[in-house]
């Protein structure tokens, strides 16, 4: 696996305007060798996302807000375990999929039909820039109100978004996923295609943006099989328990998923 070097460390010396926080390195098997991620110790303020983004892209380190959530747990205590991930580079998103609609779909959708393939990249435009997208929507994520009770803002050594989950073990799909790695080749293919920025994680739960959302029903129907491999909580046990319907209400000119799993 091809790691960067870690720059949590020196943190303290690195001139970035960091709120007081907390280098976390516990994981399943103890204390890990360096630090996962720094995260804030208190709540997100405004501005802070694009801030830290800007002058942490230097050095390496890319933001996520971190989901304290009902449990009121850091990720001390998420039983993170990146000496059972892999690379996400070393895995293929279709492959991910298929594996997954192949053993559950015709079970779980009630459907015969064979793995669709990947959805296509959405014909309309997005957004210029997905990073702005995913500053204004971290900003309305922390806000006071809204769906992240406690959102602190973590710094992760990364070199991509989508590999965030990965770079520090996170263990919330495990239920479904072993190797988080995984996943995160498929977050990577959204990436590329719809724009995604991973905006939150919790416990068992993952926020991203997407800056290019499927905009024809169509586009959004391809899309929800891809939903349904890479967290089949998210249609198994919701009211939009059909690929139709997550399709429709999930998707369309959505610029914001949400993933839980059990």
């Amino acid at each position: 696996m091809a790691t960067l070097p870690n720059p949590l460390p020196s943190l303290a010396t690195s001139g970035l305007p960091l709120p007081p926080g907390t280098l976390v390195d516990a994981t399943t098997d103890g204390p890990w060798h360096e630090p996962l991620l720094w995260y804030a110790d208190g709540p997100a303020a405004p501005g802070t996302w694009a801030s830290l983004r800007d002058a942490g892209r230097a050095l390496g380190l890319l933001p996520v807000l971190i989901d304290r959530g009902s449990r009121d747990q850091g990720p001390e205590a998420w039983d993170l375990g990146p000496a059972d991930t892999s690379y996400p580079g070393d895995h293929d998103a279709e492959e991910v999929l298929s594996e997954v609609w192949d053993a559950y779909a015709e079970d779980e959708l009630d459907t015969e039909n064979a793995w669709p393939g990947l959805a296509p990249t959405p014909l309309a435009d997005g957004p210029d820039n997905p990073e702005k997208l995913a500053a204004e929507m971290a900003d309305m994520l922390a806000a006071d109100g809204m769906p992240l009770e406690d959102a602190r803002l973590a710094l992760v050594p990364a070199r991509r978004s989508a590999d965030i989950p990965a770079a520090i073990g996170w263990s919330g799909p495990l239920n479904h996923e072993n190797d988080v790695a995984r996943l995160c080749a498929v977050l990577r293919s959204w990436e590329d295609r719809f724009g995604i920025r991973v905006l939150s994680l919790g416990f068992d739960t993952l926020t991203v943006s997407v800056a290019r959302p499927p905009t024809t029903e169509a586009e959004a129907l391809a899309l929800a099989a891809e939903h349904f491999a890479f967290c089949p909580d998210n249609i198994q046990q919701s009211t939009l328990n059909t690929l139709e319907a997550y399709a429709e209400k999930a998707l369309l000119n959505q610029e914001g998923w949400s993933f839980w799993w059990d």
